[in-house]
């Protein structure tokens, strides 16, 4: 799959508002603003086209886009975040994302999900049951993919925040995977490359059209990513660690 489109959202002056249980502190304002410029320059360096949306100062983790929002080939779903805090951030994105798609579905109540708790793997779609994804969630987006001859399944979670904090698929059946997933059979059958402990927030990088985003400062990922075959680019991401963001967490693609 080749991606073409890629929608941001600048992070607002309220960022150090968000939810968080990093505890690595505060975020600096103005170096988030930079580091989200060089994150949308990559993109833009991968061959996307990048839609910029200004701040929302309604919404601390508005800049955390990809969990309002599952984009595929066939429609994008409108999640209903798992984090009450975080629900309203969806109005703004239909609105968007129906400018972009002629088909718009929708998570209803009870069931809550985050898009971070979804990889994609070709025509199948993983679906971590977090804190913040259920299964009547999963259920909705099994039916809705299934609809379009997509196949789901589940991936329960103990520690993770979401499925793609410590799962990235990386194309040609090569799988980035830290903690708890090492010993999930639901992966047995990839390629899978190990990130070590002190590395899991590598764990989070972006296969975008045969290059990856990586993290800045994880050398023995970045390597091993590299050594794999493909182009790395290295992207700081200080302040939204500190916010329990990552680098998928910043965009949607498709």
């Amino acid at each position: 799959m080749r991606f073409t489109n890629a929608i941001v959202r600048k992070p607002g002056r309220n960022l150090a508002g968000g939810l968080t249980e990093a505890g690595l502190g505060f975020p600096d304002y103005l170096t988030a603003l930079r580091q989200h410029s060089c994150y949308t320059e990559a993109l833009r360096g991968c061959g996307l086209e990048v839609r910029e949306l200004e701040a929302d100062e309604d919404y601390p983790d508005s800049t955390f886009v990809e969990d309002t929002s599952l984009l595929t080939p066939h429609c994008a779903i409108i999640t209903n975040p798992g984090a009450p805090s975080r629900r309203g951030e969806t109005v703004s994105m239909r609105g968007v994302l129906g400018e972009c798609f002629d088909r718009l579905e929708e998570i209803k109540i009870p069931g809550t999900v985050d898009a971070g708790d979804i990889m994609m793997v070709g025509d199948h779609y993983y679906i971590g049951l977090s804190g913040r994804t259920n299964q009547p969630g999963a259920e909705q987006v099994m039916e809705i993919l299934g609809a379009h001859g997509l196949s789901v399944s589940t991936v329960p979670l103990r520690d993770m925040l979401h499925l793609k904090t410590g799962a990235s698929y990386l194309a040609n059946n090569n799988l980035l995977l830290s903690g708890e997933f090492l010993a999930r059979p639901e992966f047995e059958g990839f390629h899978i490359m190990r990130v070590p402990p002190e590395e899991a927030y590598a764990a989070n990088s972006l296969w975008i059209n045969g290059r990856v985003l990586v993290p800045a400062g994880f050398p023995v990922t970045t390597r091993m990513v590299r050594d794999a075959g493909y182009e790395v680019i290295s992207v700081e991401l200080s302040e939204f660690r500190k916010m329990d963001g990552g680098l998928s967490c910043l965009s949607l693609r498709w």
